[in-house]
């Protein structure tokens, strides 16, 4: 049986690629907000980035080392492989990082990431860190494009039960911006928005 963070990482992956599959022709050059998670630049430049973070799931989900993976793996397009076609791209990859998600056999199994000076991190808490990335990102690039922003219910409730422990260290760490109050009768994404930094 799966762990409960490669689920979350499917319905994750899964709410951004409902949001890409949204990007209008006249979209792509918009400005994101400094202030989303990893991002700034252009919705493109956004696509790109999660193309190219995505890459790396099986590779780092099996141990090995970021010195050989960027031997491997291309930091710009063309050779990330999107193609013409980004929409068509990103599916592809995709694909890959959620079969290679699933395909994770030991969650506790020591990964090796590109910030190791914090400290050692697990599998599981590496699919932990991408599932914010890209949970939160959909909401961000939905407001981008202004189109729903309304997150599956089981992600919400999933990354709020997983993020509710840590928020405060991420925020140490610089992932989290300060936490943005919302009053206790809050829906639960409101409440996962405004733990992240976000304002609903």
């Amino acid at each position: 049986m799966n762990a409960p963070e490669q689920q979350l990482f499917v319905l994750a992956e899964r709410a951004l690629t409902s949001v890409i599959e949204q990007i209008e022709d006249d979209q792509w050059d918009l400005p994101v907000p400094s202030e989303a998670a990893m991002s700034g630049g252009t919705v493109r430049d956004m696509v790109i980035a999660h193309a190219r973070d995505d890459q790396w799931v099986g590779h780092v989900l099996a141990g090995r080392t970021i010195e050989d993976g960027k031997a491997l793996f291309p930091e710009q397009p063309p050779g990330l492989g999107l193609g013409a076609d980004l929409k068509a791209g990103w599916r592809a990859i995709s694909d890959r990082a959620v079969a290679d998600a699933l395909a994770l056999d030991d969650p506790d199994r020591p990964v090796h990431l590109s910030f190791g000076s914090i400290g050692d991190f697990t599998a599981r808490e590496y699919l932990q860190q991408i599932i914010a990335y890209r949970g939160l990102q959909a909401w961000d690039l939905a407001r981008v494009l202004s189109v729903p922003d309304t997150l599956p219910e089981d992600l919400v409730t999933g990354m709020l039960a997983m993020l509710a422990p840590v928020g405060e260290q991420w925020r140490a760490w610089g992932v989290f911006g300060p936490a943005v109050p919302v009053p206790g009768d809050s829906s639960a994404q409101d409440q996962l928005l405004g733990l992240a930094g976000r304002r609903p």
